[in-house]
C-alpha cells in the first residue's frame, strides 16, 4: 500500500484555511469525502462532487440528477492514473460552494504503526456550515469582530461561541481522522 499526500486549500477565503492529509493510495473516493469533512470540521450535511480532467464524481443531486460517477466505486489512485492531473477539484455544499483545491503531493511507503488516513498539518478554521458561502463569511467575520456591529450577538449566539479564524480546532480535527482510520483499519488475517 503507497501513501498520498494531499494538500487541501479552501479557495477564496482569508485567513488561508489549509490542511495535510496522508491517505492510503487505494482510498475511495467516498471516503476520502468523509476524512476531508473531519479533516476541515465540516458536517457532512450536504452534496459533494470530485471534479478532476473534466470528469465528475459524487452523489447525483435529488432535483437535478447528474452524470457523476460513483465515488464508493473509485479509489483515489485510479482517478490520478486515469486522468494524470496533479489537482483535484473539490466541491462541497451545492449552496454556499465551498471549493477546495486538493493538491497531490508525495508518494510514500507507510510508517510502521501508523494508522491513515492522517492529518499532519492543519492552519486556519474552516467557516461555520451554512453561512452562506463567501460572501456570507466575510459577513459573519466582520459581524464577530465587532462587539458594535448590529448583528454581532444574533451571530455570536448562532454559532455558539466566539471564533477565531486563524485557531483552528487542530486536536479535534486530528481526532476525528484518526476516528475515520480506527474504522477503516484493514482487518488483521
Amino acid at each position: 500500500m503507497s501513501i498520498i499526500e494531499l494538500k487541501i486549500t479552501l479557495e477564496y477565503i482569508e485567513p488561508a484555511v489549509t490542511r495535510t492529509l496522508q491517505v492510503p493510495a487505494d482510498i475511495r473516493l467516498d471516503r476520502l469525502h468523509l476524512t476531508i469533512q473531519a479533516a476541515m470540521g465540516w458536517t457532512n450535511s450536504h452534496l459533494y462532487r470530485f471534479e478532476a480532467a473534466g470528469a465528475t464524481w459524487g452523489l447525483a443531486d435529488p432535483n437535478f440528477g447528474g452524470n457523476d460517477l460513483p465515488p464508493n466505486k473509485t479509489a483515489l489512485a485510479e482517478l490520478i492514473e486515469d486522468t494524470g492531473v496533479k489537482t483535484i477539484n473539490y466541491l462541497y455544499d451545492f449552496g454556499d460552494s465551498w471549493d477546495h483545491k486538493i493538491e497531490i503531493g508525495k508518494i510514500s511507503d507507510p510508517m510502521p504503526g501508523e494508522l491513515y488516513p492522517r492529518l499532519t498539518d492543519v492552519r486556519g478554521r474552516c467557516p461555520p456550515e451554512d453561512v452562506g458561502g463567501f460572501s456570507g463569511y466575510e459577513e459573519f467575520l466582520e459581524a464577530m469582530g465587532d462587539p458594535k456591529h448590529p448583528e454581532h450577538v444574533d451571530l455570536k449566539s448562532w454559532y455558539g461561541g466566539d471564533f477565531d479564524p486563524n485557531l483552528p480546532d487542530t486536536d479535534e480535527l486530528r481526532l476525528e481522522v484518526l476516528k475515520l482510520a480506527k474504522r477503516w483499519k484493514p482487518k488483521k488475517k
